[in-house]
């Protein structure tokens, strides 16, 4: 349990943060009929507004205009930007080409990519049975690889992306509001662009839209941000281990979206790898648990990082 009210705060935000993420493939299949890099061009418009607007409400321009006197932020910025927007692209991909498995076994990767991570970098020790649990899902991949002849490339695409983009973000002497501005300011002309040049579509006229339809494109900007600022935030306050045994609450609620509202089917080679990577998180969470008790029997606070 959290130990100070930074870490509570922390673990509120996770759960919220990734509670949205596990129900976003219900918006996106809603517009289903767009194509991804469409929904994701409205994506980065409309988060650009929408983050500014906040950013204005909150007096937070001042902290904007410090980033930019700093080059070197500015240029990881732009890779986490790119980071940022290759994860929202391919996630629309697979959830509006019947892939919402592929993105949930990469979301249930993601924690376990996190602890390794965690560790290569934050210097966060990798407990035995932490190793063990990664161990088993690198096990879980390798059998679907040697067994069934197929790599899951959706899933460990959007788990490396999202989990280097957090790694960066912790990283970075940057607040969350402010660096999500720039980053969605950084995807803004390739999405202008695209607009311009793409060929016209259906959808690409808002006065030929329906209402209904407009009113989920501008939404786009509520669905993308909400959450993503939860994460930030929350990745700030708990060590990055800590993070990761939140994050398949997300992948979790897609799982049961695909199988039993979508129709995905559930395949023998799904079925290893998806039987390792649970395993892999059932070790890790009750390694988790059990050291959150020892630290509790010893009264040794739980570690955190300064945000």
């Amino acid at each position: 349990m959290p130990t100070n009210p930074e870490q509570r705060k922390g673990v509120i935000l996770a759960c919220m943060a990734f509670f949205m993420w596990g129900l976003a493939p219900i918006y996106f299949k809603l517009l289903q009929h767009i194509s991804a890099f469409e929904i994701l061009m409205y994506r980065v418009v409309w988060s650009v507004l929408f983050i500014a607007i906040i950013v204005a409400v909150l007096q937070q321009w001042h902290k904007v205009q410090y980033i930019f006197k700093q080059p070197k932020l500015i240029a990881m910025l732009v890779l986490t930007a790119a980071l940022l927007g290759f994860n929202w692209g391919l996630f629309i991909w697979a959830v509006n080409n019947d892939h919402m498995l592929d993105a949930s076994l990469g979301y249930y990767i993601n924690p376990l990519l996190n602890v390794l991570l965690g560790m290569l970098f934050l210097g966060e020790k990798l407990r035995k049975w932490q190793a063990f649990a990664v161990a088993l899902a690198l096990c879980g991949v390798l059998i679907q690889v040697i067994s069934f002849g197929s790599f899951p490339v959706v899933a460990l695409s959007l788990a490396s992306s999202f989990a280097i983009y957090g790694l960066l973000r912790k990283k970075l002497p940057i607040e969350s509001l402010p660096g999500l501005l720039l980053e969605a300011l950084i995807l803004l002309p390739v999405a202008l662009v695209y607009w311009w040049l793409m060929v016209p579509t259906a959808s690409s006229d808002f006065t030929a839209n329906d209402w209904h339809t407009n009113a989920l494109l501008i939404s786009a900007g509520v669905i993308t941000t909400l959450p993503l600022l939860c994460f930030i935030g929350a990745a700030k306050r708990l060590q990055y281990t800590t993070l990761g045994f939140f994050q398949y609450i997300g992948p979790s609620l897609m799982f049961i979206l695909a199988v039993v509202f979508y129709g995905e089917v559930f395949s023998g080679e799904r079925i290893v790898t998806f039987a390792c990577i649970w395993s892999a998180l059932a070790i890790f969470s009750y390694d988790s648990y059990r050291q959150s008790q020892k630290r509790k029997r010893e009264n040794i606070p739980a570690p955190t990082k300064p945000v």
